[in-house]
């Protein structure tokens, strides 16, 4: 079986490691070794000594090889993955949505924001469908969600009775040390 040996035009060469170094720098790690594996092939190394350089299988070094020969940089792209599909369909999806923008206590809850295991609990008691409260994580923030956090400071409070409170009160109600105990 012969070796695949690439061979780059000066400038497409330079491109490539730009675009490796710019996969790098944004996170994108497998798609700048690909890169890389392109660019040291065309410099004479084999599949095997890539394989050995990069740290992959020497399989996958072929196939990248030959994706690049045939689709160009774009074969070296993340693919789109597709995943496990929903079990929840979009009409269930626009009623979930619904259920979610009426409120927790709309829905007979008894506490004030979403959790995500409410929700994984509401899913399952209105579809019957089962998912993770860390899934669900996930669902929100695909469908525009953001995270709540309750405020610290109550909105419609009396400032002025609260410092009082925090002055005053709450001092004599911290523990103190006995007197005389020798500690």
């Amino acid at each position: 079986m012969l070796a695949r040996l690439l061979r780059l035009h000066p400038s497409t060469w330079k491109r490539l490691v730009r675009l490796s170094k710019e996969a790098e720098r944004d996170g994108a790690y497998r798609v700048a070794k690909r890169l890389q594996a392109v660019v040291l092939n065309s410099e004479g190394q084999s599949s095997g000594e890539l394989a050995r350089i990069l740290k992959a299988p020497r399989s996958k070094v072929s196939e990248w090889l030959q994706r690049y020969q045939i689709h160009g940089v774009d074969g070296l792209l993340e693919g789109y993955r597709s995943g496990r599909p929903s079990e929840l369909t979009d009409q269930q999806q626009q009623q979930l949505g619904d259920i979610l923008d009426s409120g927790p206590v709309a829905y007979g809850l008894d506490n004030g924001i979403w959790t995500s295991p409410m929700i994984a609990w509401v899913i399952e008691e209105e579809f019957g469908i089962q998912y993770h409260p860390g899934h669900v994580r996930k669902w929100l923030h695909a469908w525009g969600f953001s995270v709540q956090r309750p405020r610290r400071i109550l909105a419609r409070a009396d400032v002025a009775a609260q410092n009082r409170w925090r002055r005053r009160i709450y001092p004599n109600l911290k523990k103190k040390p006995k007197r005389g105990t020798g500690r």
